[in-house]
């Protein structure tokens, strides 16, 4: 009988310890499942976290692209106002040389209509009666050829003056541009 205790015993550990075998295979398998379902959520989180990524990427591309085309745009523009600018700076100032020139060899003299009412005319010696034509003269009004020093003056302030309402214009421009 003894030995039948003892067979008894030795099933029982025996049974024991392939229970306790199979629940730590199992245990472990199942251990195994969990981390792979942990590792495959790792990855899908990782794909969605760089694919939102590159969108904000390719977003903020987009945005620097259609500013970088916008300055181009501008610098365009401006470019084409100061060409325009310097070429109107050029022409006044040749228009003004010229002008000088003409001057200067007694081509062209500068006069003033007079009034007639304050100046009379037997008392006026440099005084002439200009011709009528028709470059808008009163008929028989009395002018007076101003000094080719005087003219000269003259001409530059005029010239001066133009330069100035040119380069305001180019700067007027220039601000309407960067406001747009």
């Amino acid at each position: 009988m003894s030995l039948d205790w003892r067979w008894g015993v030795l099933a029982l550990v025996f049974g024991a310890a392939v229970g306790a075998r199979l629940a730590w295979l199992w245990q472990a398998d199942e251990l195994e499942r969990q981390a792979a379902g942990y590792e495959q959520q790792v990855a899908a989180k990782d794909l969605a976290h760089s694919r939102e990524r590159e969108g904000a990427a390719e977003a903020a591309l987009g945005q620097l692209d259609v500013q970088q085309k916008a300055r181009r745009a501008l610098e365009d523009r401006l470019q084409t106002q100061d060409q325009t600018h310097w070429k109107e700076m050029n022409d006044a100032q040749q228009a003004q040389a010229r002008l000088r020139d003409r001057l200067a060899t007694a081509d062209l003299r500068l006069s003033v209509l007079l009034d007639a009412g304050s100046v009379a005319t037997s008392s006026c010696d440099g005084g002439m009666r200009a011709p009528a034509g028709t470059g808008g003269l009163v008929d028989g009004a009395l002018r007076a050829q101003l000094d080719p020093a005087h003219a000269r003056r003259i001409v530059g302030i005029t010239g001066e003056g133009d330069q100035g309402l040119i380069a305001l214009a180019a700067c007027q421009a220039y601000v309407r541009a960067l406001s747009n």
